[in-house]
């Protein structure tokens, strides 16, 4: 009898230690507000540019009025030292009779290039956006998944700070450019830098460099495994897209993933709400 009731203890002990480190990893304390729609961040890929021009103030108000958690903004630097978001290197798909690099341009060049009429004609006039404006736009009412593309990132910061966004804002840069990611965590504790660690693997070394908060990945390299490591470190996980189908979703949801980057804004946020996630 007293050697049962020494068993049955034990393994209510185990039972106890074991939901207790669940409950310390699965339930840790995000860096973020909660997500508006459940348990899922909802990030809108270059704004919810569904007939509207991507990476264009209209397109993030878009994703305001949706109520997406984030936007996806992607930072250059112009000729003269300014910074405006724009996906690609050069304005070539954007605007109608020029081509070159955004850095062949200075701000007040770029200011007066119409990057909506390739959209439509209701876009006419719709100018490449600052980083000021952008911030000026966003805060207060939602996050911003800053992409890193060419860019200074104590200048970045300076202004970041002038507006009070530290914490509003996470960093996508690829984990093999650690100077990038040092500066951020140097020059601004507050900030939030989002490193794409490619494969799961890989997640421990990035783990030993700095404190995770929220990774980086895409659907090459997502899977059960990746979740779980980036949950053990007390990591987020946002993930982009592939496909962007309700399938996919659903995987993505059944690795308990907790943000999709997305050119389907609405749609997925219809799917979230109807499937109760």
């Amino acid at each position: 009898m007293r050697r049962l009731k020494f068993l049955l203890a034990s393994i209510a002990l185990i039972l106890v230690s074991g939901s207790s480190l669940f409950a310390q990893v699965a339930n840790f304390k995000s860096p973020l507000p909660k997500p508006r729609q459940g348990g899922v961040y909802v990030i809108a890929h270059r704004g919810a540019h569904n007939g509207i021009p991507e990476n264009s103030l209209a397109a993030y108000q878009k994703a305001i009025n949706l109520g997406c958690d984030f936007v996806e903004i992607d930072v250059r630097t112009t000729k003269d030292g300014k910074f405006v978001s724009m996906h690609n290197s050069t304005i070539d798909e954007y605007v109608d009779g020029k081509k070159g690099k955004v850095n062949d341009f200075t701000l007040a060049e770029l200011r007066s290039m119409d990057i909506g009429s390739r959209v439509g004609p209701q876009w006419e006039k719709t100018k490449v956006p600052t980083f000021e404006e952008i911030l000026n736009l966003c805060k207060g009412k939602i996050g911003i998944y800053l992409d890193l593309k060419n860019a200074y990132v104590p200048d970045l910061i300076k202004i970041i700070k002038q507006y009070r966004m530290e914490k509003d804002i996470v960093w996508y840069i690829s984990a093999s450019d650690m100077k990038q990611i040092m500066q951020v965590v140097d020059n601004c504790p507050d900030c939030i830098p989002m490193p794409d660690a490619g494969p799961a693997k890989n997640i421990d070394t990035v783990a030993k460099k700095i404190t995770l908060k929220v990774l980086a990945t895409d659907m090459g390299e997502l899977n059960q495994n990746f979740v779980e490591t980036a949950h053990n470190h007390h990591a987020l996980v946002f993930t982009d897209e592939k496909a962007g189908t309700e399938t996919e979703w659903n995987q993505i949801l059944k690795w308990k993933t907790d943000g999709i980057q997305t050119n389907h804004p609405a749609e997925l946020i219809e799917y979230l709400e109807k499937h109760g996630k």
